[in-house]
């Protein structure tokens, strides 16, 4: 079943925003690609609407959900720092937002490309992804940030030597509806 016509709100309870983070460097193998959940997020996609899409997320509200890689598994006082890490350096507490300019339709008049303003670390560019809505009625839309653009350093251990890629990928994927 398509997406219904009309406003729709999104948040963890009926959808998953998540990051993923990649490692570089000479040391990389010591470190952990990441997935990352935002457990504290709310978004609104209505096509009619101006603006179309909208989302907030509380940048303290990010928890590792898994470490792949690394010399050793990540334990849960491991994943507890990294998301202190991010939440006190890399975001510094700053609001997370979304707001579309555009959506562009495709022929079946379904969305494919947003285009917006993200608010990051308390600086706001433009930014463009796919939102490609499913025959169950789901909707699936991956970002790629470039953490710099914004302003932020990517993280960096063992004297630089291991760091977080500059690009992450964000993703949003909702429920069907009625699961």
């Amino acid at each position: 079943m398509p997406l219904r016509p009309g406003a729709h709100t999104f948040g963890p309870e009926n959808a998953t925003l998540t990051v993923r983070t990649k490692r570089t460097g000479a040391a990389s193998k010591a470190g952990h690609d990441l997935v990352i959940e935002v457990t504290s997020w709310s978004a609104t996609f209505d096509p009619d609407a101006d603006p179309a899409l909208t989302l907030t997320a509380d940048s303290g509200s990010l928890r590792v959900v898994e470490g792949t890689g690394g010399i050793q598994a990540l334990d849960e006082d491991d994943k507890a720092g990294i998301a202190q890490t991010i939440d006190e350096e890399v975001l510094r507490g700053t609001p997370i937002e979304f707001r579309s300019g555009a959506v562009e339709l495709d022929a079946d008049g379904g969305p494919r490309t947003v285009t917006g303003e993200l608010e990051l670390a308390g600086r706001r560019r433009p930014i463009s992804f796919e939102l490609v809505a499913g025959d169950d009625g789901r909707l699936f839309g991956t970002a790629v940030v470039r953490q710099t653009d914004w302003g932020m350093k990517p993280y960096t251990a063992l004297f630089g030597t291991l760091r977080v890629a500059d690009e992450v990928e964000v993703a949003v994927e909702t429920r069907p509806h009625g699961a």
